[in-house]
């Protein structure tokens, strides 16, 4: 069988080879030019995505920056927040390498280290310090995650530092103000049975010393007894004004007053080597507060300046008007913005460093020597000035002395006239008195004291056998002498429901501090007769016959 020929092609146009191959070469063309088109539609995205990045990095409120670990260690990228948070400038860090880790105070660099050298868990976060340029500490929470090739080498590290020194201050803030709120509560218990104590022992001691003669061999011991005593009675007075327990009786007046009232007894507590100034200002607000307390505020925080300067020197007592704004209140969260009177104590001793300062406020902490100081004198000018509304700022640096500032708010009530408090020509009696206390010692102190003024006294244990003698018709009371806290029926609750039946029925309360609800916040209302524990029989009948005389 014959094989069939194929007959050869005829040979190709060469035009039409040419023609091919223009056509193939502009389609080749058109797919570069989409690819280019779509190359540079990526690249304008991302230069996008870049800008936006860098608009979010360079405005962001936290500190942003990028580590460069390999080939060699340095900053590559600081946001310009760092200036605002730390002081310094981005330029700063790219021109030292080793900034990032002298700003971190060396007892966190550890913390730091680890970050930067990739030994720390990836994507993780640390708390460490950071020192401002100017020398301030500022807290940090610093989120990390690692920059890693394909390999997995870490290449580098990327940071977001966030400045929570404001958070931290309130976090001690809180603490602080639980642990005075714990102490005061322990504070305040312990002053109130000590009270009671105190009432007998210096009401019989104060008694005796009236009665025996100047020239008895006991004459000098017993005054001895009084006078500790006496001590003792302002220690707890101390220790209720610290703890906010203290009943008071404030009233709007004027703080300049009691400064110049105070003067001549100040310039003998501080002695002729430390001069006194006072700087007073005569558009001064009113403020409502306990006068006593405020002169209880002011005595601490002499006595304290005078300890400061054992060698001589100078304070300055000042008061003026100030209004602090909402800046003000933004960097100190305790004080709402306002008008407040400021008064200041400035002296020219020894100085506080950041340590002691943070403690001057605590309960029985003293830099004193041992037997000199009971730690109690700037823990009461703390609670006097909270429980008044007000707030107590320190500024002082070693060798360069203290400024207590005190801010109170200004009061829009007129002022009210002083209390007179002198005691009736004739102290004796001979109404029918009430006394309404659980103590049975005490009970047995007023009677006593009382009983020897010439008045005839009932007595009870609670509110409900108080009621009881009251409403009797035997029994014409004209006034009635109660403690305010008592298991039962408190005081002040007796009295007002006594006043329903009995509108003309005096009251004078007594109490050696109250937490009591009835009473709000430990005030009663400016004019209420009040008597504090510890005190004397002398004391005692002198308030009495004021309240029956008004």
């Amino acid at each position: 069988m014959s094989a069939t020929l194929v007959p050869p092609r005829p040979p190709e146009n060469p035009f039409d080879t040419i023609r091919l191959l223009q056509e193939e070469l502009a389609q080749t063309n058109r797919e570069v030019l989409m690819l280019n088109l779509e190359l540079e539609e990526r690249l304008e995205a991302l230069r996008g995505a870049e800008q936006r990045y860098r608009r979010l990095a360079e405005t962001a409120p936290d500190i942003i920056f990028h580590y460069e670990l390999r080939p060699a260690g340095r900053v590559t990228f600081m946001n310009p927040r760092v200036a605002a948070i730390a002081g310094y400038e981005p330029e700063e860090f790219y021109a030292d390498p080793e900034l990032l880790f002298r700003i971190v105070q060396p007892d966190d660099r550890d913390r730091m280290d680890s970050v930067l050298r990739g030994t720390a868990p990836n994507a993780g976060m640390t708390t460490m310090r950071w020192i401002h340029k100017k020398g301030a500490v500022i807290w940090i929470e610093q989120h990390h995650v690692l920059v890693q090739n394909q390999s997995g080498d870490i290449l580098g590290v990327e940071c977001i530092a966030r400045d929570i020194t404001e958070r931290k201050q309130l976090e001690e803030q809180f603490r602080q103000a639980q642990k005075m709120e714990a102490i005061g509560r322990l504070a305040g218990g312990i002053a109130h049975d000590f009270n009671n104590l105190l009432t007998v022992i210096n009401g019989y001691s104060s008694q005796i010393l009236a009665e025996i003669d100047v020239s008895h061999p006991y004459r000098q011991d017993l005054e001895e007894v009084v006078s500790a005593g006496n001590r003792a009675a302002m220690l707890t007075r101390q220790l209720l004004a610290f703890s906010r327990h203290q009943v008071v009786q404030p009233r709007t007046l004027n703080l300049n007053d009691i400064v110049s009232d105070m003067d001549r007894m100040l310039r003998r507590v501080l002695g002729e080597d430390i001069e006194l100034v006072t700087v007073l200002d005569s558009s001064l607000d009113l403020i409502l507060t306990d006068p006593g307390q405020m002169e209880q505020v002011i005595m601490n925080l002499v006595v304290n300046a005078r300890d400061a300067m054992p060698s001589g020197g100078k304070l300055v007592i000042e008061t003026a008007m100030v209004d602090l704004d909402a800046a003000y209140s933004q960097q100190h969260r305790s004080v709402a913005p306002g008008r407040y009177v400021m008064f200041a104590v400035t002296d020219s001793g020894q100085g506080m460093d950041e340590a002691t300062m943070a403690r001057i406020f605590e309960p029985f902490f003293t830099t004193k020597p041992v037997g000199q100081g009971t730690g109690l004198g700037l823990s009461t000018v703390y609670g006097i000035v909270q429980k008044s509304g007000g707030t107590v700022w320190v500024y002082s640096e070693p060798g360069t002395g203290t400024t207590f500032k005190i801010y109170i708010p200004r009061s829009d009530k007129v002022e009210e006239p002083k209390e007179d408090q002198r005691a009736a020509k004739q102290l004796r009696g001979t109404e029918t008195l009430l006394v309404v206390e659980d103590d049975e010692s005490v009970a047995k102190l007023l009677r006593f004291a009382l009983q020897n003024a010439g008045y005839r006294v009932l007595e009870a244990r609670n509110g409900e056998e108080a009621i009881a003698l009251v409403e009797s018709k035997e029994n014409a009371v004209e006034l009635l002498l109660t403690d305010i806290v008592m298991p039962g029926i408190s005081g002040w609750e007796l009295s007002q429901r006594l006043a329903k039946t009995r509108p003309n029925l005096r009251y004078l309360f007594m109490s050696g501090y109250t937490d009591n609800a009835v009473v709000q916040r430990g005030m009663l209302d400016a004019g209420v007769p009040f008597l504090q524990k510890p005190f004397t029989p002398t004391s005692l009948v002198e308030k009495v016959r004021l309240v029956l005389d008004r």
